[in-house]
């Protein structure tokens, strides 16, 4: 016979304190029930103890991959410190595991005198039982089964629906245009941009139409804004992908930096990469697949592929591998990498007499940081000029070589005292605070430039320090690079080269990540902040009438 006893909810239960119980055979067939004191309660072969919530603490634990047996003995020492109690006096039994690992654990004290840990907080049961959450879910999967449906019996209406939505954007473009002008009993004037250098061409087209017209052309007053025309230089056209994909357009009055973009992207996505098996995977694929691409996305693939070849053939890396000993054979270049790689992009020396790796490429990502950070405050100053702003420019660009000299000093070591770098501090921090904002009042002047320079000087540390991510990231790349290869050394070529595909595949994939999150934003932020760029343009549309042809 089986026994089930229901434990009241009391703290202290005494001799006369009722108990409810259930007597049922093996079967489970109910023979007897009744509530009556402890010792009233019949005997049986099984008692099964059914304990109120209150006394069940419950927790998700990482348990390790042992014996059923072996679980159950270090279950009380793995809760000890959620009870505060003596394991000997604690019996826990584990229950279902879900997909992060973690056990469901009930938990119960025999002696029932534990507390939770100070600071604890109940945790409220559960608004609603299992069954109704389950029920609902499938009752949302089963909608969402019903509308993918519904979506794919209405697929063929797509090219309808684009096609309507062309006509109506035509349609809405055309009032705009129309109801943008004057219109009166013997005129009619309409305004709109055009770039200068089509003025001519717009009068020409209305002449040659038959539009008996008169053009006016003025430049823009400082309130208005208009779009802006991107028109980069031959070279630098592939960035344009970039800024299609990003959805940023430089406001009209702002710099065009695609020419800026197009030298430094190449050669931080290099660092980034930082294979040259890789870059030949961003070199082959867009040459492969170009006439299947936007030709500037192809290009610019093609430039980061490129660079990071070059990268790689300095870092000798190819899908992980050194390969120095075979540049090493070439006539004439073959002495440069005699000794091992011209710069090791890993943790240890190629030979005893060797740069600390890690330390030369934080001092190459710093070099460059200066130099892509101060170019921007420079072209600034070019612009500025002759204005006396200009100064204040150039200052800001000597202190960040200052600056350059106090990230040496923290992060690498370098000796700071004694250098010419507190002297770049000095007179470029004395620049930018006289010149930020140039007025015929001397007080007001510098006590602007003296409220706005700590946290803009105080930018400068941590923008160049933010260019270290081209170490750590190209470091990390090729760190998992070489554990990919290490890892498969001892297995059969069979087995080997399918592993090796999907690692280094997704590792490139990771690379792509990289490119985003720390080779263009190097490039949109601490570039552009330091340019005062805003990004607030939009993109010049001239207004046409095109008509959808079906192919």
């Amino acid at each position: 016979m089986i026994l089930r006893l229901l434990v009241p909810a009391v703290d202290h239960p005494g001799a006369d304190t009722a108990y409810a119980w259930m007597l049922t055979d093996a079967r489970g067939a109910m023979l007897r029930e009744g509530l009556t004191p402890l010792a009233a309660v019949p005997r049986a072969e099984t008692v099964e103890a059914i304990l109120p919530v209150a006394r069940v603490l419950f927790a998700r634990l990482r348990l390790p991959k042992v014996g059923t047996a072996t679980i159950r003995e270090l279950l009380p020492f793995a809760v000890e410190d959620r009870l505060l109690a003596d394991p000997a006096q604690i019996h826990a039994v584990p229950g279902t595991t879900n997909s992060r690992g973690e056990t469901l654990v009930a938990v119960v004290d025999r002696t029932g005198e534990s507390a939770p840990p100070e600071g604890a907080e109940p945790l409220a049961l559960p608004s609603r039982d299992r069954p109704s959450v389950v029920a609902d879910a499938a009752a949302i999967d089963a909608s969402l089964r019903a509308d993918t449906e519904l979506l794919g019996r209405l697929a063929h209406l797509v090219p309808a629906l684009e096609g309507e939505l062309s006509a109506q954007r035509r349609q809405a473009a055309y009032t705009v245009a129309m109801r943008g002008g004057y219109a009166g009993d013997s005129l009619y004037a309409v305004q709109g941009w055009v770039p200068a250098d089509r003025v001519d061409v717009l009068s020409g087209g209305l002449e040659k139409a038959g539009v008996d017209a008169a053009v006016q052309a003025l430049e823009p007053a400082p309130e208005d804004e208009p779009p802006t025309l991107f028109r980069p230089v031959r070279w630098a056209r592939p960035i344009e992908a970039l800024f299609a994909i990003l959805g940023t357009v430089p406001g009209y009055r702002e710099f065009d930096v695609s020419a800026a973009f197009m030298i430094a992207l190449p050669i931080f996505s290099a660092m980034l990469i930082s294979d040259a098996g890789y870059g030949l995977i961003y070199l082959l694929l867009p040459i492969i697949f170009y006439r299947k691409m936007s030709p500037q996305l192809a290009q610019l693939l093609i430039a980061i592929g490129a660079m990071s070849v070059i990268w790689g053939v300095i870092t000798c890396s190819f899908f992980g591998f050194d390969f120095h000993s075979l540049l090493a054979a070439i006539p004439v270049v073959g002495a440069l990498f005699a000794k091992g790689p011209l710069i090791v992009v890993g943790m240890e020396k190629p030979y005893p007499e060797a740069v600390d790796p890690m330390s030369l490429l934080m001092r190459i990502s710093f070099i460059l940081g200066a130099i892509h950070l101060s170019a921007a405050h420079l072209w600034r100053a070019r612009t500025n000029f002759p204005k006396l702003s200009f100064l204040g420019n150039l200052g800001w660009a000597i202190w960040l070589w200052g600056m350059f000299g106090v990230v040496n000093m923290f992060v690498l070591g370098s000796p700071f005292k004694g250098t010419v770098y507190p002297n770049l501090l000095a007179v470029g921090g004395v620049m930018a605070v006289v010149f930020a904002a140039p007025d015929r009042n001397p007080f007001k002047m510098i006590g602007l430039g003296i409220a706005n320079f700590p946290l803009s000087a105080i930018s400068t540390f941590g923008d160049t320090v933010s260019y270290v991510r081209l170490m750590a990231i190209g470091l990390a790349g090729s760190a998992l690079a070489v554990a990919f290869n290490q890892m498969t050394e001892p297995l059969p070529w069979p087995v080997k080269i399918p592993i090796l595909l999907v690692a280094h595949g997704l590792n490139v994939a990771v690379s792509i990540v990289a490119l985003f999150a720390h080779g263009v934003r190097l490039n949109m932020l601490e570039f552009s902040n330091n340019l005062g760029m805003q990004w607030s343009g939009y993109p010049y549309e001239p207004f046409t009438n095109l008509r959808d042809q079906e192919s």
